[in-house]
């Protein structure tokens, strides 16, 4: 999984593309109210920092926050945490305020103040909106570990671990700043010298990964909840419920395709084809992006990452224009048949947004915090066992087109990416995956087409807390707010200001994806 959701500056591997998502539902007036940027901005306070957004309509707070870099490490010295606050339109105080993380880890939000501000539309006339940038990222004092995000992205699975090795060592004492428990903590602090008693939680991709453990730490700080593109903290380490969904997403946009322009289980088929050939004989491919040419080794793995994470995101953000997912099937038959332009085609066309950000936001948040296959406490070699041990103990089938070995080389937050990352001077203990949480009202919400966090991981999220609610929005991937209608930002929004979603039917009414005819 890997939740990265800015496009320009994405981190590969549960990651979204929020610029894109932002920018498509902003093209629409917000839901319940007319299009915010008709309104005139409100003044900025004299005080204000230079790099304070402008929300139309809106008074725009912004100042920053001294945090421990690392709890209890006083000699490590603090970190600066940026955070801006987007008043309440109408008149009177505000009836609750909003916290949103937009994804990654790495993802800054105070940038996005703009666009979020429309997108939440009626929402804001009456709650205030908190974005508080990550430690790292965005206004909050970057920490680099020397590893860009092209470097990282493109490099074989063997460079990628040599990455993030070097990232840890670069980092040194530092890289156990890097939690989301952290990042929790001084979301917490900023909400205390704000004087809010409770924050209402909208997480995107990442962001609901983030959210729970924010309510674990805490729970009496949280009013509700809502999860957009969602994994549970106990996710599967092995990424079978992603491999799995892969297959089910080329049936389901063959099936849903109009007229008929494909042959689900054929797609399947091409799709077996294709993983076994790369799997002994990867593909060469240049890509060129605004900062260098580079040579992708196109293996079994990195065709597992095109499917599950590349062609989720926008998905159903423009259903009648051509998307990855859309044009896979086509470029899969033809692979299956000798024809490797296509695909080439698709590879250097998603690789083009590889940039030259740093990365330790990710990868100290990706190694510290997430699932592993392994004891983080054993020894490398142990590791390096108890790994391939889980991949033998497999069953044959779970990972769908996908051998096991070659699926868990494709996600840049898991398999045996982190494998090197050390212990020492590093966060002592990962996160709790099945820790106490409270008793709220909580939304998840998950694209049917999303192979990056998909249903079985979105109901999986759901099941933690209790009473919670789980909608599957049809035709969307990765998050479902890419769909411009506003259906699945109405229904968010209600929530977040009611309790309950309201009148979900149009969710079942969204249009199917353009999919490129297959010869059949």
């Amino acid at each position: 999984m890997t939740h990265r959701n800015d496009r320009g500056a994405r981190r590969v591997g549960p990651a979204v593309a929020v610029t894109a998502l932002l920018a498509t539902v902003a093209a629409t007036p917000p839901v319940g109210g007319p299009a915010a940027s008709a309104a005139p901005s409100a003044p900025r306070a004299a005080t204000a920092p230079a790099w304070c957004p402008t929300v139309p309509g809106h008074r725009v707070d912004c100042d920053t926050l001294d945090r421990p870099l690392v709890a209890g490490t006083s000699a490590l010295g603090k970190v600066k945490v940026s955070y801006a606050v987007v008043r309440h339109s109408a008149p009177g105080a505000a009836k609750g305020t909003v916290a949103v993380n937009t994804g990654g880890p790495g993802e800054a939000a105070i940038g996005r103040a703009p666009t979020l501000g429309h997108v939440l539309g009626d929402l804001l006339k009456d709650h205030d909106l908190l974005l508080v940038d990550p430690r790292g990222t965005g206004r909050s004092e970057r920490i680099p570990c020397g590893v860009t995000d092209a470097e990282y992205r493109f490099g074989t699975r063997a460079q990628q671990r040599a990455a993030v090795k070097r990232c840890a060592a670069n980092l040194g004492p530092k890289a156990a700043a890097y939690t989301s428990a952290a990042t929790a903590d001084d979301i917490d602090a900023v909400r205390a010298r704000l004087g809010v008693p409770q924050l209402s939680l909208y997480g995107l991709s990442y962001g609901t990964y983030l959210m729970p453990v924010y309510a674990s730490r805490h729970p009496e700080r949280v009013r509700s909840i809502v999860a957009s593109g969602a994994y549970p903290l106990a996710f599967d380490p092995l990424g079978r419920p992603q491999a799995q969904a892969v297959s089910t997403t080329l049936r389901r946009v063959c099936e849903r395709s109009v007229p008929v322009a494909c042959d689900g289980e054929q797609a399947v088929r091409d799709l077996a084809t294709a993983a076994a050939r790369l799997r002994d004989r990867p593909m060469t491919v240049p890509v060129t992006t605004g900062h260098g040419t580079y040579t992708v080794r196109f293996t079994e793995g990195k065709l597992a990452n095109l499917l599950y994470e590349a062609a989720s995101r926008e998905v159903g953000a423009a259903p009648g224009e051509p998307s990855l997912l859309g044009r896979l099937p086509r470029a899969l038959n033809r692979f299956a048949h000798g024809d490797v332009s296509a695909l080439r085609t698709l590879v250097q066309e998603d690789g083009a947004s590889g940039g030259p950000e740093d990365q330790a936001p990710y990868i100290g948040v990706v190694c510290n915090d997430y699932r592993k296959p392994w004891s983080a406490k054993a020894t490398l070699p142990a590791r390096w066992h108890q790994y391939r041990a889980a991949l033998a103990g497999a069953d044959r089938g779970e990972y769908g087109a996908f051998s096991a070995e070659g699926f868990n080389e494709g996600p840049t937050d898991g398999g045996d990416v982190c494998v090197d990352w050390p212990r020492e001077n590093t966060a002592p203990d990962p996160q709790p995956t099945h820790p106490k949480l409270p008793d709220v009202p909580v939304l998840v919400l998950s694209g049917d087409l999303d192979a990056n966090t998909p249903d079985a991981n979105g109901a999986r999220a759901a099941r933690q807390f209790r009473g919670s609610g789980f909608l599957s929005v049809i035709n969307t991937g990765h998050v479902p707010e890419w769909e411009p209608t506003g259906c699945v930002t109405g229904v968010s929004t209600r929530f977040l200001r009611t309790g309950g979603p309201g009148d979900t039917s149009c969710l079942r009414g969204l249009a199917p994806i353009t999919v490129d005819p297959v010869d059949m």
